[in-house]
Parts: C-alpha cells; structure tokens; sequence
C-alpha cells in the first residue's frame, strides 16, 4: 500500500506525462477507472492499462467518483503558460485550491486532483495542489518537491535537455555521467549586465522567490491568504533583495538600479533569457535593448491594462501614502500608520486578495510585471507568450525585474519616511554593552574579519521532472557563487546584577559604491542587509557570543534549497510547507572583488522585552529557522519590531554616518569586514 506522500509524489511528477504511465521511476501505477482518462485515451483505455501496467512494484487503486467541475480552471489552456501575475489565471488557481481545500479527507482530495491532472494546465495544477497540500492539516506533512525537479525547463538552459534525453536513453543508470550547464550562457561580455547574470539567474534564489509565493499566495481562500503581516512580509523580502542586488552590482563595477518610475520611458536592459516551456517547447520571449511599454490589449488571455491605468493606480497609492490613510471599498479610512500601514499598503500595491479597494488603487505590482512581460508583443499580434518577468519562477532572471522592483520599494520608502526617526529609548537598552564584533572563517589561523567567495560546482537530480524522459536519475552540474563558512564573535557586557535576554541584530553594509564613493547615510540605510537576529541570555558580567554563518535566520542550506524529496532521508514534518522557504545560504553575503571589497559591519543588542512576540519560540525547532523571509507556520512572526528595524526608517537630522548613529549607544557596535573574491571553480563534497 503506497503512502500519501509517494501517491502525491507520483502525481505531481512530471505533470505533462499522462497519469496512466508508471511513475516513480516505474515502481508506482496508478489503476484508473475509465472515466479518469481523458477522451484522447478513454476509447484505448484497457490496452493502455495492459501496456504500461507490467513489472511494477506498487499499484495504487483509484475510487470511482462523480467528475468534479473543473470548467473554471480550464480557461487557462492546458499547454499554455500560466502565471500568478495573470489576474485570470490567478483566480482559476485561487478556486482549483479552494476545491482541493474543500475535499473531505486525503484520500478524495487525491481522487479529484487525480481526475483533474490531465485535463488541466501543468503549472497550474501543481501551484494549486501544492499550496492546498501546504495548507490542509491531514497532509501538511506531505513533501512537495521543488519546482526544479518538477519544471526544470524553468531555471535549466534548454540545450542541456536533449543531452540529458540522450544519456538516459542510451546509458544504464550506474554509468550516467553529469551534464554540464556553462555559467554565463544568456549574454556575451558585451552586455555590461551580464556580469550579475550569475546573481539573477542563481536557481537557488529562484527557487526562493517561487516557494515564498506558494506561502503566501495572493489569490485563494481567506485561510490561505491572511497571514500575519503578509504584506509586509511581501514589502521587506523585496527590500532586502533589492539592496542585495545593488550591493552585488556594485561588486561588479555596475551602477545601482535605476527605478522604472515613467511608464513611458524606454527600458535600457534587453534580455534573452534561453530557457523554454515544456507546456509546449516553446522558448520564454526576448526583449531587445530599449523598448517602451504598450497599453496590453491581449482579449485572449485576459490581459487588458493602459498605462494609464498604472499611473492613475499610482498617484491614488501616493495620495493614500502623503493623506496617511486609505479608502476601503465602503469608504470606511483605514490608517496607514507605522504599526499596520506597511502591512495594509503592501497588500494594495502588490495588489492581494487582502487589498482594501482593489477597484480603486488597481493591480500596480502584478500589472508592472504583466506589462514587461508582453512588451514584445502587447496586442497578442504575433501570438507570442510572456517573457520570464510575468512568471513569478523566472521572474528574477530578467534585469527589468530590479528596475520595477526598485520602483516598488520606492513607493515603500515614501511610505516609510513619513515617520520619525526611532528615539533613544527604543535605540538603546539600558546595562547593555556590546564592545566589540568580530568575524573569522572557521579554520584554524585565519585572519579575523576576512571573508573569502569562490565559484562552486554542485549537482542535482532532475529525473523526475522529464516528461517521457527516462526513468531512474538525470544529472546536471551547475556552478554558482559560494562563501567560506564563517563565525561571528560578539563580546556583550551585561552591566546589571541579574540575567538580561537580547535581541542580537547584525547587518552588513557597503562603505561605497561601484566607484567606492561614499554613500550618504539615508541612502545607505536602504541597503544594510541583514544577516542575522537571534535571541541571547546574558549573564552578569562579559558574555562571550559565538555565532555561526549557517545558523543565519534568514537562509535554509544547500540540502534544502535543492533537496529531492523521493531520495530524502530527512524525516517529514508538519511544518515542512515552510521547511524550504528561505534565503539560500550560498547567497548569504555579496561577492566582493578580487582585491577585496570593504563593508560594514553592524551588531545591535536590542531589548528582548521590546521584541518578544512567542515567549515560547526556538530558532532551533526544524523549519522554524529562517523566518526571516519566510514567517512562521500558523503563528505570529516573532519579532515584534518593524521589519528592518533599525534602518527602516530614516535616521536622526544629526546622523550623517553609520559611526554617528551608534555612537550614543553602548548597546551597538561597528567594525570592518573585507570580501574577497577567488575566481576559483571548487567542486561540493
């Protein structure tokens, strides 16, 4: 008797492969009634069962049920693209999740979505049968695997598929080799954004963008959607990685993003993105160098915005923001104040389920992605599909994704502006010290606050993410950024009589840009990342913390990035839906450059009391370790601070340097950190 998860294993692989043909490396068959194959197969059903039903090793019997209505989600084609940026498509997965929310018990829910499968579009069902199974209690301990592994068309350069067909086919499984995939494949040295391709098109921060969406979906059930603080969740992920991405440029010589905040204005950055489809094996669209947004009048897809809707949708958004409340649908005014108006705000930019008066402040942030995304053909005249930024899994690959994200956070900054800045007692935290921090890589004679980068190798297993492809493992080798584990040493000094709790919060921040000119400090703030916030007893007297880079809060390893739930040995767990979710640790701190490049390097001690939400969190509860990005499952994020705190709103009239702002308080402390970059390729263990 297979289990739920190997049964819902089996019908989330390879999604375009009918449900009839053995899966699971051909040890699980699925035995369907007649009235579960499509009208293509129906008619041949029985020698089709014949066929493919031999020398397996599990068979799974399906009920006999009354064919659900799926009529609605069939509106999105079944070989077309689908995209949670697409209001039509959103709403087709919105219900698809409602109905698999509304089954029973795991079993009917498997009985439905596996008459649907077939009959609907691939992408569509997997996001909607991954986020119900993420949500329902009975099966929240069902591993879904990742995108790659089921869509690897999505992160994979197309040329590696027939080089994998031909290895599968042709060689037994024990001596398949690895096929390689060339870092730096979409653009020549020309192309002066192709020296952070390798940040863009990392899988692993591709992967996150993906599973942080199938989190905190922005169209479904209220149950699914209302999470604490989503919208502000949304608002400081984006934040983060935008000051990520600006850092990273300046790593490379690059200037930071430019905001995409005129419509009208051309877009600089062309992108050629050498990825397909495997709905239908066709490639995502280019865009060329310099194009203009066009009003979209695409009837058939549903998708129909002008520019300027976008623009009324914008100056009703800064009027919300400067008037310091919005207008909800009755007319009742919600306050954007600094506890909950970034929360409301979010939610009416990125435009959610959740938006008060979505009718009047409009579908900004998913209509800047649609927009971009059919730039190249807005009126549907070459029946061209959209380009990667309109699809939320390759979104970020595209330079014009930073563009109208820097534009996003803007509006944020606007809002964030608005408040005073934090005053000492909400700075400070009286009887604590921090007098020093230091970092070291963890190795014996290292240099103290040097950091090392490098270029790794790593493989993944994409076998079951190849419609008709071969059974058993598909390899691919890729090379990506990586850094030296490292430590922190903080030395904290409790100047009380009694135990004290804290909150450490640590960031890093550039000393200059591509050019190493100084950054005024209200710009800076913008990008201090953080890396890290964790709670610490401390003793009366010097406490000496000890802190590990891989214990970061804000990333999940490499084993759980790309982790293969057929092959894991991991034991599963009901809070795995957030298990994958976080920042990948490779990606944790910038590149640097060959000569090294300086940072700052900032640690508060904030106080506990002021934080705690969950007397009862531990960062160390499995899955509960990189609430950064990602929250916490069924429970209030657990800091009670704004999200970016101290540096998510602007600083002091006096404060002209990151050194002026932490020398009132003894409960701060900077120092200096070098990156320095080896162009190096070393192979994971």
């Amino acid at each position: 008797m297979a289990s739920n998860s190997a049964k819902f294993r089996g019908l989330l692989q390879r999604p375009y492969e009918p449900l009839f043909m053995p899966k699971s490396n051909g040890q699980l068959y699925f035995d369907l009634p007649d009235n579960y194959l499509t009208d293509r197969y129906r008619a041949i059903g029985q020698s089709l069962q014949t066929r493919f039903s031999t020398n397996i090793s599990t068979r799974v019997p399906l009920q006999n049920i009354t064919p659900p209505d799926i009529s609605f989600a069939q509106v999105v084609p079944r070989r077309g693209g689908f995209s949670v940026f697409n209001t039509r498509d959103r709403k087709a997965a919105g219900q698809l999740i409602e109905l698999f929310l509304n089954q029973s018990n795991p079993d009917a829910l498997f009985a439905v979505a596996a008459y649907s499968r077939d009959r609907l579009n691939g992408p569509l069902f997997q996001y909607a049968l991954s986020v119900a199974l993420q949500h329902r209690p009975d099966t929240a301990n069902i591993p879904i695997p990742s995108f790659l592994e089921l869509f690897p068309d999505r992160f994979i350069e197309a040329s590696t598929f027939p080089r994998l067909q031909e290895e599968g086919r042709i060689v037994n499984q024990g001596d398949r080799m690895a096929v390689d995939i060339p870092i730096n494949n979409t653009a020549s040295d020309l192309e002066p954004e192709q020296k952070v391709a390798y940040w863009r098109e990392d899988i692993g921060v591709n992967l996150h963008h993906w599973h942080w969406h199938l989190l905190y979906p922005s169209e479904g059930p209220d149950r699914v959607v209302r999470k604490d603080r989503r919208g502000e969740i949304f608002y400081y992920m984006h934040q983060q990685i935008q000051g990520r991405y600006n850092i990273e440029r300046f790593c490379n010589g690059l200037p930071r993003v430019k905001s995409l905040a005129q419509f009208r204005d051309p877009i600089p950055e062309g992108y050629y993105p050498k990825i397909t489809q495997s709905s239908n094996n066709r490639t995502y669209p280019g865009r060329s160098r310099n194009q203009v947004l066009h009003d979209l009048r695409r009837v058939e897809d549903q998708v129909e915005v002008t520019i300027a809707e976008m623009e009324v949708w914008t100056g009703r958004i800064f009027e919300a923001i400067d008037s310091g409340f919005a207008m909800s649908a009755n007319g009742q005014r919600i306050p954007l104040d600094n506890k909950e108006g970034i929360d409301v705000l979010a939610n009416m930019v990125e435009n959610s389920s959740l938006s008060p008066n979505a009718d009047f402040y409009g579908r900004l942030h998913i209509e800047g992605h649609q927009m971009i995304g059919y730039i190249h053909d807005p009126d549907n005249s070459f029946l061209e599909g959209f380009g990667v930024i309109a699809d939320n899994t390759t979104s970020m690959r595209d330079p014009a994704f930073f563009r109208w994200h820097q534009h996003v956070d803007d509006i944020f900054e606007r809002h964030k502006r608005k408040f005073r800045p934090y005053t000492a007692s909400e700075l400070s935290n009286p009887n604590i010290e921090v007098n020093s921090i230091d970092i070291s890589l963890n190795r014996a004679g290292a240099s103290n606050n040097v950091l090392l980068t490098f270029w790794q190798r790593s493989q993944v297993d994409l076998g079951i993410g190849l419609d008709f492809g071969p059974d058993g493992n598909a390899f691919v080798t890729f090379t990506h950024i990586q850094h030296a584990p490292f430590s922190y040493q903080i030395k904290i000094t409790n100047n009380s009589r009694t135990p004290k709790r804290g909150t450490v919060r640590i960031f890093l921040g550039p000393t200059g840009d591509q050019n190493g000119k100084s950054i005024p400090i209200q710009q800076k703030r913008r990008w201090m990342l953080e890396l890290d916030k964790f709670a610490v007893n401390l003793n009366p007297g010097v406490n000496n913390v000890v802190r590990r880079s891989e214990q970061s809060n804000l990333t999940i390893p490499y084993e759980r990035t790309f982790r293969n739930v057929a092959a894991s040995t991991q034991p599963e767990s009901d809070q795995f839906r957030f298990c994958n979710c976080g920042w990948p640790s490779h990606m944790l701190i910038p590149k640097g450059t060959p000569q090294g490049t300086r940072f700052d390097l900032f640690v508060m001690v904030s106080n506990y009391n002021d934080d705690v939400i969950s007397p009862g969190f531990d960062e160390n509860i499995p899955c509960d370790d990189a609430h950064t990005f990602c929250g916490l499952r069924d429970r209030l994020y657990p800091d009670a601070r704004s999200m970016g705190f101290p540096f998510d709103r602007l600083l002091g009239p006096s404060v002209n340097s990151l050194e002026d702002f932490a020398k009132p308080y003894k409960n701060m402390a900077l120092n200096q950190v070098l990156i320095r970059f080896t162009n190096t390729v070393i192979a994971r263990s």
